[in-house]
């Protein structure tokens, strides 16, 4: 579960990028399924909503999300581009080979996308 401020743009971002499909939503709450094997889910709460503890209404700081896509680099690249991304928030770690990227969600959770073996 991923708590953001910014649930509309973080929704976009994984249906977009990713294929992940809404499969409940309310104006704060959104679960996403990726059908896969086997299948991923993820949730995005507004961390503002009152529903959420207060104690717990703090930014993600730090998660690490592992995503696989047959798209190769350049497909994804060209994704990103046509979906606004700012290129700023892809990184490519020393070392990394083509067709590792690591993208910075709206809600400044890193991404690790790899491409299958």
């Amino acid at each position: 579960m991923i708590r953001t401020s910014r649930i509309k743009e973080s929704r976009a971002f994984y249906t977009g990028l990713f294929g992940f499909k809404v499969t409940y939503e309310t104006p704060w709450y959104v679960d996403l399924a990726r059908p896969a094997l086997p299948p991923r889910e993820l949730s995005l709460i507004d961390l503002g909503h009152p529903a959420v503890p207060e104690a717990q209404r703090l930014p993600v700081r730090a998660v690490r999300i592992v995503l696989e896509s047959e798209a190769g680099e350049a497909e994804l690249q060209h994704a990103l581009s046509r979906a606004g991304f700012d290129a700023r928030r892809v990184f490519r770690p020393p070392g990394r080979a083509p067709g590792a990227l690591t993208l910075m969600d709206p809600s400044g959770v890193r991404v690790h996308v790899v491409a299958p073996a």
